[in-house]
């Protein structure tokens, strides 16, 4: 095989690997449309912004890992807020919605209280909240990342232990 028809056939392959990922970022994105009630704002490479009333930004970044932003401007954001990244939890890593909007409040809280991000997992959902506090000294807004968890999961009934010998 020459160096042309290899670079050839390398081409062609990244040519049909870069709408398969378009395409899946499309789906992404029209479920979570369908998952959380928000709209598309605009979409600039792998980065997608979406319009939501419970959220001043709510923003999914295609790439991988895959990851959504949620901002709100109050620094207490109403439950709404707290709902909608549950929604998205579901969508985004099929984590139970209820149990993904019960941690994002709980870490809101704690980092609040804190003064420092809180990180916390649930049924395949990575949520982390910050306080919101900026540089410049103010304490406005709320700020949660959302991604789904890579971390291997144990089968219902799989033993830590690979020996039956382990008693």
């Amino acid at each position: 095989m020459t160096l042309r028809a290899f670079a050839s056939g390398l081409a062609l392959c990244l040519a049909i690997a870069a709408p398969a990922r378009a395409d899946g970022c499309d789906a992404l994105t029209a479920r979570l449309i369908r998952g959380t009630g928000a709209s598309l704002a605009g979409r600039t490479g792998p980065l997608v912004v979406f319009r939501a009333a419970d959220a001043e930004r709510m923003s999914l970044d295609c790439g991988p890992p895959r990851r959504m932003v949620f901002r709100s401007l109050d620094r207490e954001p109403p439950r709404f807020y707290f709902v909608l990244i549950g929604l998205a939890a579901k969508t985004l890593a099929g984590a139970g919605a209820d149990q993904v909007e019960i941690l994002a409040m709980n870490l809101h809280q704690a980092a609040l209280l804190s003064g420092a991000p809180q990180l916390g997992r649930a049924r395949g959902a990575v949520l982390r909240c910050e306080p919101g506090d900026h540089l410049d000294g103010s304490s406005e807004g709320a700020l949660c990342r959302l991604a789904a968890d890579r971390r291997p999961r144990l089968r219902h009934g799989a033993s830590l232990f690979a020996s039956s010998d382990a008693r």
